[in-house]
């Protein structure tokens, strides 16, 4: 007898064959087959579609997930249009905490306000308090005195990393501080503590089951500025274990969590992770991903590595995070201790180092089986393109930056290079995937969203930006559910509805396709099942159950009050 057995509904399912269906039947959460080949058979529950749309579970290839859970109790500083309105904000979510509590604000963006925060306004608006503001692209933050004081930069005992500015101007510190520069806040404060993170992580989680999501990778754990805790496996473990998780998650380990590693020579493992763990290690729920290492910057900061100057801000040609020949090293020693790897290389000069440092770690080591990947592309240009391809080096850029903050990206680098700006018709044409990611909380998440970017390339400001680069709506669809399956290495589980694979499904209220492109983003997830149980829209899916099922469909523990 089926567990669960859908009828009447309009499913796609991204496979060759059967490619549409009206009935699927679903056993021990994994898929039985279609129509004829289930329509006969008993069911515990059986749900009447009424013509509803039915797709794979979306996937975002790059998130970050206790960073947006985090912020979801943080200062909101995304709708801010100006300095003074940041300041009134911050004054009065101050007024509402204990005395010694932080001012923690996220999602500022210099751009919108005309400027940064400055340090002597911050400490006007929470005198005495400790105010630590995150820009919107995580690359940097701006403090206040208090916070300046504490990581020994206003008397000089400070030592910035390699690869970080605290920004000065005639009145010294600003309270601006770049890139590594933001470890001497995190040091404050880091490590956070598992529960509060599988908190984080849970709410996170909630947030993407109502989006569709089934599966997203987390995008840098363990260390650096982006790390929350060097245990933070252990977050992720705890979320499960308390039934908060929502969605599989893939986590990568950034790279200053590996060191040497001591094997016998044969092995070829002189890096990574004690006892050997690498890219893989986990189950169908928690997998180890690749290691994530920063090449450079971002654009919006201005800090991302070009190969000509920025043509509205003083950084020049934006700044490494280390030096090339320390990023090619960590590249090449990963690469040749089995694991796959994700450089973070927005502009083209940062791009360059990552397809050298693959290059050359190919040679060392032929590994035609592994998926290396550079984070957000965001700036290719045309002889670039092949090297991907030759390479076998998949690009992961985030299509929904192009509204978000597409202007912006527009100023920095020109029109003459602003077909090179986050790529995808280019790369597909080249021959390799692109799979659907958002970057959250740099950016909104929700995967309909990003594809109505990859259909119309559409800018906040009105623009349309390099609509050479734009794909069809199927395509869009592919990308948040057969490419990022693929790029998790897990094509073989999910990413379509067939037979053996996960029943990780997506109800919706229209097809991508069925809608004009600046309407895709509308499109309403009126159910999400993992592994054929419920984690989101569970009073629709009550709506559907046919009255001839004795028992409802099961929910996943902790979801019960997930409702639409």
């Amino acid at each position: 007898m089926l567990d669960l057995k859908l009828v009447k509904a309009r499913i796609f399912t991204m496979a060759d064959a059967p490619s549409t269906a009206h009935a699927m039947g679903v056993l021990h959460g994994r898929i039985i087959g279609f129509d004829d080949d289930v329509l006969d058979l008993p069911a515990r529950r059986t749900l009447d579609c009424g013509g509803a749309v039915v797709v794979p579970g979306f996937g975002d290839s790059h998130n970050h997930m206790a960073w947006f859970g985090q912020s979801l109790a943080e200062l909101d500083l995304s709708g801010c249009r100006t300095l003074e309105e940041l300041y009134d904000a911050v004054s009065r979510f101050a007024r509402g905490l204990p005395e010694d509590a932080w001012v923690v604000g996220s999602g500022y963006d210099d751009t919108v306000l005309g400027g940064h925060p400055h340090r002597s306004g911050l400490d006007r608006s929470a005198p005495g308090r400790a105010v630590w503001l995150k820009h919107r692209s995580g690359h940097m933050c701006a403090v206040n005195s208090e916070v300046l004081g504490r990581t020994g930069v206003l008397d000089g005992s400070a030592i910035v990393p390699e690869g970080g500015t605290v920004v000065e101007d005639s009145g010294g510190p600003t309270g601006l501080l770049e890139e590594q520069a933001q470890k001497l806040v995190t040091a404050l404060v880091v490590p956070y503590p598992v529960t509060d993170l599988a908190d984080a992580i849970g709410a996170a989680s909630g947030v993407y089951a109502s989006e569709g999501l089934t599966h997203v990778v987390e995008a840098g754990i363990g260390s650096g500025w982006i790390g929350r805790s060097p245990v933070e496996l252990a977050a992720y473990v705890e979320a499960r274990r308390r039934g908060l998780l929502k969605t599989r998650v893939q986590m990568m380990a950034v790279s200053d969590a590996l060191h040497p590693l001591q094997s016998n020579a044969a092995d070829g493992i002189s890096f990574g992770l004690d006892l050997g763990i690498t890219s893989g290690f986990g189950d169908d729920h928690l997998r180890l991903g690749a290691m994530k290492i920063f090449i450079d910057g971002s654009l919006i900061g201005r800090t991302a590595a070009v190969t000509e100057p920025f043509c509205d801000h003083d950084h020049g040609n934006g700044s490494f995070q280390l030096s090339p020949g320390e990023l090619a090293r960590r590249i090449i020693d990963a690469h040749c201790s089995g694991w796959n790897v994700a450089a973070h290389a927005i502009g083209d000069s940062a791009v360059d180092v990552a397809l050298d440092a693959f290059e050359a770690a190919h040679r060392k080591l032929a590994r035609p089986d592994a998926r290396h990947r550079i984070e957000h592309a965001g700036m290719v240009r045309p002889d670039q393109l092949p090297r991907f391809a030759a390479l076998g080096v998949t690009p992961v850029p985030q299509p929904h930056f192009l509204y978000e903050v597409g202007d912006t990206m527009v100023d920095a680098v020109g029109e003459e290079r602003t077909p090179w700006l986050y790529r995808h018709k280019s790369f597909l044409d080249s021959g390799v995937r692109v799979p659907g990611s958002s970057d959250r909380p740099v950016a909104a998440g929700a995967p309909l969203l990003g594809m109505q970017s990859m259909v119309t390339r559409a800018s906040s400001g009105g623009a349309t930006l390099s609509p050479q680069e734009r794909v069809d709506a199927e395509t869009a669809l592919r990308a948040y559910t057969v490419d990022t399956a693929w790029m998790a290495g897990e094509e073989d589980r999910r990413g379509t509805l067939e037979p053996g694979k996960f029943a990780d499904l997506v109800f919706l209220s229209a097809h991508p396709a069925d809608v004009p492109p600046h309407e895709i983003g509308q499109i309403s997830v009126l159910a999400t099942l993992l592994d054929g149980a419920c984690v989101f829209g569970h009073g629709y899916i009550e709506k559907l159950q046919s009255t001839a099922s004795s028992h409802p469909i099961p929910t996943l523990r902790g979801t019960e009050h997930a409702t639409p």
